[in-house]
């Protein structure tokens, strides 16, 4: 079987991406590490930005606020497509079924931090679960195939031009190849290399962008990877923008504020890292808002409160700290959302489509999976007809069975589970809200000793049904490479700028660095460079 679009990745880029490219008359499968539902998407709950009604709000302010937003660092032209499009957007997912909240019978907007005006439209705060929902019941009804518990291995690329990818079978441990004329990658950030500092679902290890990497795509911007202020102080769970934005304050134990809460995240993260580091705790006091306005727009949060922190948001201010929410870098893409291999395509939070930059705005990473996810769908599609895939046994499928053969014999002399713990604190501390030299390059030795380890490290369970270890094993491979392309591009960088802050380097250098930092390897060695805005 030969697919015309291969979508992996199954949370919102990747259905919208599949949906698209349905509907231009392709053969669709959709393949991904675990259940659509259980995808990173189903864990925003802000909203979604759109200018529905330009009283009091313009589609220029949208422009204006992702632009300041992204500290010079994004693309005009995609922020002015995407933010152009984002009325179509909400009134397509509105047809298709989602459930968003409304008030006098209008979608209802809520404002976030850094936007001019209320333009996050919601579902309560379940914003992103409810699109994930509803995109995963019409890609059902429009019958578009899924192959799910399916983790991947590797894009399989000849002459430049991908042909499909191989996979490994997460029940039986077998690796299988799928061949297709297009491929999307939509699998996600890497946050979770911050592991229990990181908002994210465990499936957020970059595994996407470390196979772009190894088949010859080029990543850019990997150093920017925004923080957001309000996680719950024990957990890392998110507690969304939207209480802040309906009027939540931050305050410290002595009940002083000492940020406006609605600056955007890297300077609201800064000032509760500071907070915290003298010595303070840091909360988010919503108790004014009142019981009614709280269980009808934020259950969630209250929810989330009682659970993980066992604090209720009607009695007591909440424990909170800044933890790692969404990575800006990603596998660079062009105009179109293609790759440096031909017929190769990503979107969504894997990709760098150059609209949030350094910085993204809250409420913009929803509309980009909508968005620019159709766009992705479209043009694979169109690309899909013109090309044709050879329906044999690739060379990388051979490769990748005597890899994962190879692991199970791995000496396992050291424990890979204790240096992912040791990996995420380093992280936390040195490549964080705050950055310096000598701190990242310390990092930066720790991840090349574990990469030569790698080998000595291997797993301690042996069975192929359903192992874990094995698939977290991979996943620690899989980041370990992408710390180095973090790091290096963090070290390279020698200003602040967005969520990049270089305590060594505190000023913002347009002159040297209104650019892209950009990284691929050439025979297995990793290369660096910067490539100046077009704009």
């Amino acid at each position: 079987m030969i697919y015309d679009v291969l979508v992996i990745g199954a949370g919102g880029a990747g259905l919208s991406a599949a949906l698209s490219a349905k509907e231009e008359g392709a053969k669709v499968l959709v393949a991904g590490k675990s259940y659509p539902t259980r995808s990173q998407t189903s864990m925003a709950q802000g909203g979604i930005n759109a200018v529905l009604s330009e009283n009091g709000d313009t589609i220029f302010s949208h422009i204006e606020d992702t632009l300041n937003s992204s500290a010079g660092l994004a693309d005009k032209r995609v922020v002015e497509y995407v933010c152009k499009e984002a009325p179509k957007a909400i009134k397509w997912l509105d047809s298709i079924g989602t459930p968003f909240s409304r008030e006098n019978g209008k979608i209802a907007q809520r404002k976030l931090g850094g936007s001019y005006a209320p333009r996050a439209c919601y579902a309560q705060d379940y914003t992103g679960l409810k699109i994930l929902h509803t995109l995963y019941d019409f890609s059902i009804k429009e019958g578009i195939e899924f192959l799910d518990e399916s983790f991947l291995l590797n894009l399989i690329v000849e002459e430049n031009r991908v042909k499909g990818a191989t996979f490994l079978d997460i029940k039986t441990s077998q690796v299988k190849q799928i061949l297709s004329k297009s491929v999307i990658v939509a699998t996600g950030g890497y946050s979770k290399i911050y592991k229990d500092f990181s908002t994210n679902s465990s499936h957020a290890t970059g595994d996407g962008l470390s196979a772009a990497l190894r088949a010859g795509c080029r990543l850019s911007d990997m150093e920017f990877i925004q923080f957001h202020p309000t996680a719950l102080k024990k957990s890392s769970v998110l507690i969304s923008e939207a209480a802040r934005g309906a009027g939540g304050f931050l305050i410290n134990q002595k009940g002083e504020r000492f940020v406006d809460e609605l600056l955007t995240r890297d300077e609201v993260s800064r000032a509760i890292y500071n907070e915290i580091e003298k010595g303070n705790e840091v909360f988010l006091d919503i108790r004014h808002l009142g019981k009614e306005f709280i269980e009808k727009n934020l259950p969630q949060e209250r929810k989330l409160s009682i659970i993980y922190e066992g604090v209720d948001p009607l009695k007591e201010p909440i424990p909170i700290k800044p933890a790692a929410h969404y990575t800006m870098g990603g596998i660079d893409v062009d105009e179109n959302l293609e790759t440096s291999v031909e017929n190769l395509y990503a979107v969504g939070e894997c990709a760098n489509a150059k609209l949030h930059g350094a910085n993204r705005l809250g409420g913009n990473s929803l509309l980009e999976i909508v968005v620019l996810g159709k766009f992705a769908g479209k043009n694979a599609a169109k690309s899909a007809k013109g090309s044709v895939v050879e329906d044999k046994f690739y060379e990388k499928t051979l490769m990748d069975a005597n890899f994962i053969k190879g692991v199970f014999s791995f000496p396992n002399k050291i424990d890979f589970y204790e240096k992912r713990d040791f990996l995420s604190k380093i992280f936390y501390r040195n490549v964080g809200v705050y950055r310096e030299e000598m701190g990242l390059k310390g990092v930066l030795s720790v991840v090349k000793q574990m990469q030569r380890e790698l080998s000595f490290m291997g797993i301690k369970d042996k069975s192929p049904l359903y192992n874990t270890n094995l698939i977290e094993f991979i996943e620690f491979g899989n980041m370990i490479e992408l710390a180095e392309t973090i790091l290096v591009s963090a070290i390279s960088r020698n200003e602040s700028r967005g969520a990049h802050f270089r305590v060594d380097y505190p000023q913002r250098d347009d002159e040297k660095f209104l650019a892209h930092t950009v990284t691929w390897k050439e025979d297995g060695v990793l290369c660096a460079d910067f490539e100046k805005v077009k704009n």
